[in-house]
């Protein structure tokens, strides 16, 4: 299964309830339903002691690399600017001033590459957790109750009527069939999912963030991912 973690949810909680057959097969296609959409747009807030990072594009879950802009709220502009990364690695192009969107061909110079953290970084823990939030096969959803996935409440969230889930915990994704763990994640994550499965929003507990990572989807018109030029990235 995926990466899930424990978050308090904006709604007052329901549960934890023991998932129905309906809940469990919804979240076993959730993430399998972001790859077949090909990618989806998202905003990422990672919290950090020294103020807010959002990163704000999309991510292509069949060629497993996002792009967008980051901002930081409550601190300095030196993170700003345009960021892509895949599994392995990171480019960054800093700007003094970054727009509010990417623009949708990325500038073929002033990129810096480094390798994506494992740990130890709450942005890049952050980048990794929302591109395994893409499967190319749905998840065993017999096994999902077995290993501590539960459902909390009901919520609406930008117009969507909307299930709240946990999915298994940390230590269950270890033994469960199609489990991606994410090191530097705490507990299990917690879902916002549509009665058809989509994924409209992820809250995340990260080991370097003070406050849970929160993913939110559509929040602007999915923009497809364009490479770097010259660039193609290890994944």
């Amino acid at each position: 299964m995926a990466t899930f973690l424990v978050a308090d949810s904006d709604s007052a909680p329901a549960g934890p309830k023991e998932l129905t057959s309906d809940q469990a097969g919804r979240l076993a296609v959730t993430r399998f339903l972001n790859f077949q959409a090909g990618g989806r747009a998202m905003t990422i807030n990672v919290p950090g002691t020294a103020g807010e990072l959002t990163i704000t594009g999309s991510i292509d879950y069949r060629g497993k690399i996002g792009y967008g802009v980051v901002r930081g709220t409550g601190r300095d502009t030196s993170s700003d600017g345009l960021i892509q990364w895949t599994a392995a690695n990171v480019l960054v192009h800093p700007m003094a001033n970054a727009p509010a969107k990417a623009p949708a061909r990325p500038p073929g110079s002033g990129w810096y590459r480094r390798p994506l953290q494992n740990s130890g970084s709450s942005l890049d823990s952050s980048l990794a957790i929302a591109l395994k939030l893409g499967s190319d096969r749905p998840d065993n959803a017999e096994l999902l109750p077995q290993n501590g996935a539960a459902w909390v409440g009901r919520d609406r969230l930008d117009g969507h009527q909307v299930d709240i889930m946990t999915g298994p915990s940390a230590r269950a994704t270890s033994r469960t069939a199609g489990a991606v763990p994410t090191s530097g994640t705490a507990g299990a994550v917690r879902y916002w999912l549509g009665s058809d499965g989509t994924m409209y929003r992820v809250r995340v507990g990260v080991a370097s963030a003070p406050q849970p990572v929160v993913i939110d989807f559509d929040t602007q018109k999915y923009v497809p991912v364009r490479r770097v030029p010259g660039v193609t990235p290890a994944r």
